[in-house]
């Protein structure tokens, strides 16, 4: 019976063993599961992360590809402006003529409004140096027109809220009589 006992003592011991190395094998491989899970994890978060900065970046490119073209529209605008501006050439031109050039003017506006571009005219407000150029200082005798936009020598642009020409302008400037 002895024999026996040690048999069924040295099984147990053996089954014990095993079912210990069993249990440190199902950890290991538990940690390596968390470990490859987590890595899984990150990966998957990275990728929806780098497609949504890849959106941004479409997006942000779009906004500015036209941004050349633009830019050379611009002087267009200024000629339109120049043309307006001149009253006593304007007013001699045929009505119809005038009625033409007007409409073609606020077509070519409302295509760079679309795309972005936003007129810069700062009459009346104050001197912001970041922003505006200055074009002269004028005297003012009010101390409240010191540093105040008196005259728009030229309008300025921002295309989708990036400055793109500074407007020209001239600043009242403020002296007190000594």
């Amino acid at each position: 019976m002895d024999e026996n006992l040690d048999d069924s003592v040295v099984a147990e011991e053996t089954a014990t063993e095993t079912i210990k190395k069993l249990r440190e094998k199902l950890k290991a491989m538990q940690k390596e599961r968390d470990e490859y899970l987590t890595g899984w994890q990150r990966a998957k978060a990275d990728l929806i992360n780098a497609r949504k900065r890849d959106e941004e970046d479409k997006k942000e490119f779009i906004k500015f590809a036209n941004e050349r073209l633009i830019d050379g529209l611009i002087p267009v605008l200024d000629s339109f402006e120049l043309a307006f501006n001149n009253k006593e050439s304007w007013e001699q031109a045929d009505k119809n003529w005038r009625a033409g050039v007007e409409f073609i003017h606020q077509q070519l506006k409302k295509a760079l409004t679309e795309a972005g571009l936003e007129e810069i005219n700062p009459l009346g407000e104050k001197f912001v140096p970041t922003r505006d150029e200055v074009a002269e200082y004028l005297p003012v005798e009010l101390e409240s027109d010191n540093y105040k936009i008196l005259a728009v020598v030229q309008k300025g642009y921002s295309l989708n809220g990036r400055p793109m020409r500074p407007p020209k302008v001239k600043v009242g400037e403020f002296k007190k009589n000594e």
